[in-house]
């Protein structure tokens, strides 16, 4: 497995670099730079899918390679690791409380939290082999956006979906490799995608009412040099918050402009989902993983795997929970 990530992130870095020559750096000098520091010591293989649930007070996370989903209290600093049984790509709570949609390696789940009973609402990808599902968030009206990845690593393999509570689902893009963070402005007329390899964050005109997307652009484009983007955030003002692969950092980007705001130095190379949280939503929590390291990377960076945070004194909003 190890080879094989390796083996990735070869690609993903050829692949940026190809995609780049000739297009200008989105950095600038005025770039705020913040650090992130220690929250909770998890180690994870493959953290992923942090989620704030704002009625609780609570961070979801999921690691994926060790196939718990996490629910992490930062008040008393305790978390509770839910064993999934398979590989988990994402959580996301439900409205009607008690549950959450959860997609694990074979298919999309609503989950009974109490009963811990699993009931499957569809199987978009069960005709195909070694595939997984990966990062996926909710739209305003409930549904589930998720897409998938080849556990091979086959370029363009994979695809995203739209998911409804009642089962239905539709394939939203196809040609995906490793279907990453995904977001919606505050006037829910667009939305923010990446497919990790290519290097960056499409914008897609979005309708709310029928769920379809058009008019697909390049939003950002993350340098080689800060690695590759992973999952993603956007705050009050619009502005995403993109975790880096490869890059140790979380960046801050005005998906109008291109630019780069804000760098949030992580202490771990590989920085995957990040999540606004605390009463005012103005803390940043990121999750990292410790997948692909050599042992000369986990010396230099111990705590890579667990969840950090920062105050970058701006604004997150409510995350969009599943169901009607």
């Amino acid at each position: 497995m190890i080879c094989k990530v390796i083996l990735f992130l070869l690609l993903v870095i050829i692949s940026c670099n190809q995609k780049r020559q000739n297009r200008p750096e989105t950095t600038g000098t005025d770039t705020l730079v913040l650090e992130a520091r220690l929250e909770f010591s998890a180690k994870a293989l493959l953290g992923e899918g942090a989620i704030w649930d704002y009625e609780p007070q609570l961070l979801w996370w999921v690691d994926i390679e060790n196939h718990t989903c996490n629910l992490y209290d930062p008040v008393v600093k305790e978390n509770e690791a839910m064993d999934m049984g398979q590989r988990i790509g994402t959580v996301v709570p439900a409205r009607n409380r008690g549950k959450a949609v959860v997609a694990l390696q074979d298919g999309i789940y609503e989950l009974d939290l109490e009963s811990m009973l699993f009931d499957l609402v569809c199987s978009p990808e069960s005709s195909l082999k070694d595939m997984r599902f990966n990062d996926g968030k909710c739209d305003p009206t409930g549904r589930l956006w998720v897409g998938s990845m080849s556990m091979n690593f086959i370029g363009g393999a994979a695809s995203l979906y739209r998911v409804s509570e009642d089962g239905d689902f539709k394939k939203m893009i196809d040609s995906v490799t490793v279907s990453n963070g995904i977001v919606w402005t505050s006037d829910h007329k667009t939305m923010y995608y990446n497919d990790t390899p290519t290097g960056c964050v499409k914008a897609y005109d979005f309708d709310l009412s029928s769920g379809e997307i058009s008019n697909e652009r390049i939003a950002v484009i993350i340098p080689s040099s800060m690695g590759a983007p992973d999952g993603m955030t956007i705050d009050s003002a619009d502005k995403l918050w993109v975790a880096h692969w490869g890059g140790g950092m979380v960046g801050r980007w005005d998906p109008l402009t291109g630019k780069l705001l804000a760098k949030v130095v992580v202490p771990a190379p590989n920085v995957t989902s990040c999540a606004f949280g605390g009463p005012e939503l103005d803390v940043l929590y990121i999750t990292t993983a410790r997948e692909g390291m050599s042992e000369d990377d986990i010396l230099k960076y111990p705590e890579a795997g667990s969840i950090f945070k920062v105050a970058p004194g701006v604004n997150g909003v409510t995350a969009d929970f599943w169901g009607k």
